[in-house]
């Protein structure tokens, strides 16, 4: 028995060890840097929220195959978001209460950011977002960082564009989320500062899926042009088809979400012409094509390519923060190294972050949906004009 119990014993020891060391490389252990992933994999969202979830995990596949981060792998632990509040705040804590992270990468949703950034701010959790741009966003506080565009610039940028194509009269019909509120508001504003005046507006749920009494009602006061801020690809697209169906012949502008590749489907033909103010790739970039290929061959499709582009960059400014801290722990120095970096990559060159963490050295151009005949993988369905006016 004795001679059993001394066999046994090492071999339990042996055991113990061995789960241990498991545990470590399976919970972000002494080999791991474990970061937090909330973006919206179900709800409105969910064609971008995906996108950037594969972009973020094709990037730390691409740090880890390289050798880590001075030989440490980054584990991604992604939490679904669901772009609302409620939910991305349940994501939040379980992130920072059961997998103890503190650097957090998301969200896609403004909501979802502006529900779960106070509660960041409060713990000392950095938010790090590709995707949300809601000007609210930019007084969240020092821990919440974004390489995604003040909604801020993106009206400003559409409301010039619509009074130098001659648009006078404005109807709006808007999804009811803080994302596109906050895109119609910023674009009405800019538009009624140059002179431009708005005759209608209507809003809607995330689950109407037939927009056409709303439209009607839309048409009926005479607007010059249709602006349609919607949170979803489907919605954007499922509008600009019902509005072409009842006969709208006018003007439709939109911004990134309606020019998307699942909204142009969902729309087809009657998508062309629409114009949208977005952030685009720039086709000289290297590093932009680079990444596009890479994801087209890995996932087989690519939709909205500079959000997706702007989720991969936000990888790797992250691990050469955590290459300064050598701790995914310590967000105070990821904050730090925040503030002070300068970064080259797929959205950009030479972009910072200022005193309120917003991504500084980005600008939008105006671009044009295409005949459906002509949309390729290549053009992404659209024709880009060029920088949107100023004046």
């Amino acid at each position: 028995m004795r001679r059993m119990l001394r066999t046994i014993l090492p071999l339990v020891a042996l055991l113990a060890v061995f789960a241990l060391l498991i545990g470590a490389c399976g919970d972000g252990g002494e080999d791991t840097y474990k970061i937090g992933v909330m973006e919206s994999v179900t709800g409105p969202g969910e064609t971008y929220g995906n996108v950037a979830v594969q972009a973020k995990q094709m990037a730390v596949d691409e740090i880890n195959e390289a050798g880590g981060i001075n030989g440490k792998m980054i584990e991604l632990v992604v939490e679904d978001s669901k772009c609302n509040s409620a939910d991305a705040i349940t994501a939040y804590n379980k992130l920072t209460d059961v997998d103890g992270v503190k650097i957090i990468l998301g969200t896609s949703c403004s909501g979802a950011m502006l529900g779960a950034a106070p509660r960041a701010e409060e713990d000392g959790v950095i938010l790090f977002s590709g995707l949300a741009t809601n000007p609210d966003i930019a007084n969240a506080g020092d821990y919440i960082f974004r390489t995604s565009m003040n909604d801020l610039q993106v009206g400003e940028d559409t409301g010039n564009v619509m009074w130098a194509d001659g648009i006078r009269t404005l109807a709006t019909i808007t999804e009811s989320t803080d994302y596109a509120e906050g895109v119609r508001r910023t674009s009405v504003d800019q538009f009624e500062k140059r002179g431009g005046r708005v005759v209608a507006s209507e809003s809607y749920a995330s689950d109407i899926t037939d927009f056409r009494s709303q439209l009607t009602k839309l048409f009926s006061d005479g607007p010059d042009a249709i602006h349609v801020a919607a949170q979803a690809e489907a919605s954007g697209g499922t509008i600009v088809k019902q509005a072409r169906e009842l006969g709208w012949d006018g003007p439709i502008y939109g911004d990134i979400v309606v020019a998307g590749t699942t909204a142009q489907e969902v729309a087809g033909d009657a998508a062309t012409g629409v114009k949208a103010i977005i952030a685009d790739l720039d086709p000289g970039n290297a590093k932009a094509q680079e990444v596009i290929t890479n994801f087209r061959d890995r996932y087989d499709y690519v939709t909205l390519p500079w959000y997706l582009g702007s989720a991969y960059d936000d990888v790797y400014i992250a691990a050469e923060c955590l290459t300064q801290t050598e701790d995914d722990q310590d967000a105070d120095g990821f904050k730090d190294c925040m503030y002070d970096i300068t970064w080259s990559g797929t959205i950009g060159n030479n972009y910072s972050f200022d005193d309120q963490g917003e991504v500084v050295g980005l600008s939008n151009v105006v671009v044009e949906v295409l005949p459906a005949g002509e949309r390729t993988d290549d053009n992404f369905g659209y024709r880009v004009l060029g920088p949107a006016p100023t004046e």
